[in-house]
């Protein structure tokens, strides 16, 4: 089954992150702005990269995270209306939420007017707003102000904003007070663990704190450790070998269709003819004519690389009409290997290209019969090239369709070679007939099946509902029991019978058992239609969440949403601890969960072999006392919220600072594998998880 998983390159987004360390996506200038003598303007103005947006004022509570002004301190001056955004607002139907988002990209300004009162006016506070692209979410981000100033002359000293800002002192000391009757306990704990930290960085004095140092642990960074788990091997090399080696066996598969396969003992005995006297010359030629497979299939992964670049290769695997145009794609190519029409290259084409091999010599007519090789045999070498090339390009990696191609040619060019160096062996080697055809019939079933992958993401893309999890296994079901009654014989094509004569011809023995496989595999994926998690296609198949009739009812919720009681937690049941940093308005963490999470698997391993501690960014209970900390940059920071606190727990222990993010870790908070972001593979997940309770065992 690795073979197959690594046919899901094609269908997998490879996840670009943003680090804390690196330039926020989303950032905000502020200045104030004098309209009139008794008003001033406070003024956020944003620049957005690409891909990311902000959410707008006002969203439902049950929606994503809203831009809000908080005023701390109003002294001589009160608030004039509510917070005006300006910009290109979007709005549009989440499916997720059920209801209308509204949010800005590239650009958006946001206004508060203040009404000065008194003679002199100071007004402090901070914008905190949410932000979010197609993978990750940024925790609720603060932007502060403060500024003062001269009111008009016959302003009263004593203002109304000064009672106004009396009660709302007396409402957030109430607040405050609410906050530490419901959970004292684990905010006091964790405010004792962020000053005793504090202290220890110099981020601030704060005396009398008797804080366990096993506990101080906890908040130590462990960057570089995580780092070295996520570096430890190199993932794109990795790839790269993948996709090499997927375009040998497709060179492979080529090798042995009806196109190319004749025509080695014709080339190869064409070159050795060619030099009777000089049988040197003869193999050379033969060499040089492989070598021009290579280089002309080499040229097109080049020239895929050129026309798309590193970014769009890396959203192909997520963009929707690109999927769906795929899906069609190796459709069409899965008729053609069935036999309903043969893709050709114009006959021109290679009438001009083999006439110029005729009147040319040297390397260059050799190089000119390399590519009529390429254009004769685009009949049964083109479904499969567009098939691996579908493959490289979504594979997130810039030389993918390089590296692919170059495999592909070695495969197909090698046999040229070898038999020219050793043509004894052309004596020994399958002679042309109908199991070619059986191979391109069963190359057809194979691109029907990826197709309904490519499809899938488009479906859940648009939230079409057309392709739910069950839709999609009742097809595989059909596609590989249609295809195991072929190889043993029970369903024939039109092709079958035109290769062989006649259409009761014997299967040969392999493909009866190959075929029996096939159905076996069919039959496996039944279950599935009732909720049963059937792995071996979970990478494949749509989400969990998709399908409307699910036995299986496991559900995974997160025990512990304080991390130190949470690691106590896990401490007293010697577990290993998986922390996912999440949100209440964060759409990726909701589809992780919904995607991921109710996975079989996935969920008895949470439940079972972990300690799960969810920790939401954006949780709004105010902490019992401010802390001031300085970040990474040198810039200083106000921990206002219990949501402030683990977004700053995740930039300064992980060095991460987006949602969802998931890490494994030891009772004294090392991690014991690497990080995992938003990515909806339920083998990956499990792969992650996997490595953190086997390197917890070993300790």
């Amino acid at each position: 089954m690795k073979h197959l998983k690594s046919f899901s390159l094609a269908m997998l987004m490879v996840m670009i992150t943003v680090a804390a360390s690196a330039q926020s996506p989303v950032s905000f200038s502020v200045q104030q702005k004098r309209v009139s003598p008794t008003e001033v303007d406070v003024v956020f103005t944003g620049k957005i990269q690409s891909g990311w947006h902000v959410y707008s004022t006002g969203m439902p509570d049950d929606g994503p995270i809203s831009a809000t002004l908080t005023t701390e301190k109003a002294e001589g001056a009160a608030e004039s209306g509510k917070l005006k955004p300006q910009g290109k607002e979007i709005s549009e139907f989440d499916n997720l939420f059920g209801m209308k988002v509204r949010y800005f990209e590239n650009s958006v300004t946001f206004t508060q007017r203040y009404k000065i009162t008194g003679k002199k006016y100071a007004i402090k506070g901070f914008l905190e707003f949410g932000a979010c692209n197609d993978q990750n979410c940024l925790p609720p981000t603060q932007v502060e102000f403060s500024y003062s100033g001269d009111g008009p002359e016959d302003a009263p000293t004593d203002s109304k904003a000064d009672a106004d800002t009396k009660d709302k002192d007396a409402q957030a000391d109430a607040l405050a007070a609410k906050a530490k009757a419901d959970s004292l306990a684990a905010i006091a704990a964790a405010t004792d663990s962020l000053r005793r930290l504090a202290i220890a960085d110099s981020l601030s004095a704060v005396a009398g704190s008797s804080l366990p140092a096993d506990t101080t642990a906890l908040w130590q960074p462990v960057i570089k450790e995580l780092n070295a788990f996520n570096g430890g091997e190199n993932t794109s090399n990795r790839s790269l070998w993948y996709i090499f080696l997927m375009g040998l066996l497709g060179g492979l598969v080529a090798l042995f269709t009806p196109c190319v396969w004749p025509i080695i003992p014709m080339t190869v005995s064409f070159f050795l003819k060619r030099a009777k006297d000089d049988k040197r010359r003869g193999i050379r030629d033969a060499i040089t004519y492989g070598l021009s497979i290579v280089v002309i299939y080499l040229a097109l992964g080049l020239i895929v690389t050129a026309l798309f670049g590193a970014s769009a290769l890396n959203a192909l695997s997520t963009n929707a009409i690109f999927n769906l145009f795929f899906c069609l794609l190796l459709v069409v190519f899965a008729l053609s290997f069935f036999g309903c029409f043969e893709l050709t290259l114009p006959s021109s084409w290679t009438n001009k290209v083999d006439s110029k091999a005729s009147t040319t010599t040297g390397l260059l007519s050799i190089f000119l019969m390399a590519f009529t090789l390429a254009l004769v045999s685009f009949s049964c070498t083109g479904p499969i090239i567009g098939f691996l090339l579908v493959d490289f390009a979504t594979s997130g990696n810039l030389w993918g369709p390089a590296i692919g191609m170059l495999g592909f040619a070695i495969a197909l060019a090698l046999p040229f070679t070898l038999f020219a160096l050793f043509p004894t062996w052309l004596k020994s080697a399958p002679k042309s007939g109908g199991w070619m055809n059986i191979i391109k019939v069963t190359l057809g079933f194979i691109e029907l099946a990826f197709a309904l992958k490519f499809f899938s993401v488009a479906d859940l893309a648009y939230g079409w509902r057309l392709m739910d999890r069950e839709v999609f296994l009742c097809l595989w079901i059909v596609i590989f029991g249609a295809l195991g009654l072929y190889l043993i014989g029970k369903l024939k094509f039109q092709s079958d019978c035109e290769a062989d004569g006649t259409a009761n011809k014997p299967m040969p023995v392999a493909c009866i058992m190959l075929g029996l496989v096939s159905i076996a595999f069919a039959i496996y994926m039944v279950p599935g239609l009732w909720g049963a998690p059937c792995k071996a296609v979970s990478a494949f198949a749509p989400p969990m969440w998709t399908q409307d009739f699910n036995l299986n009812t496991k559900e995974v919720r997160a025990a512990y949403t304080d991390y130190e009681q949470g690691m106590a937690a896990a401490r007293a049941a010697g577990k290993p601890v998986v922390i996912d940093f999440t949100g209440f308005g964060c759409v990726n963490c909701r589809k992780m969960e919904a995607a991921v999470w109710t996975d079989p698997a996935v969920a008895d391993k949470l439940n079972n072999d972990y300690v799960l501690i969810s920790l939401f960014v954006d949780d709004k209970t105010p902490l019992p006392a401010h802390v001031q900390v300085t970040e990474a940059d040198g810039t200083q920071r106000t921990l206002r919220t219990v949501g402030d606190k683990w977004s700053y727990l995740q930039r300064h222990k992980f060095g991460f600072n987006a949602q969802p993010f998931y890490v494994t870790l030891d009772h004294q908070g090392r991690p014991l594998g690497p990080s995992f972001v938003y990515k909806e593979n339920v083998a990956d997940y499990m792969d992650f998880l996997n490595q953190g309770t086997e390197n917890f065992r070993k300790q």
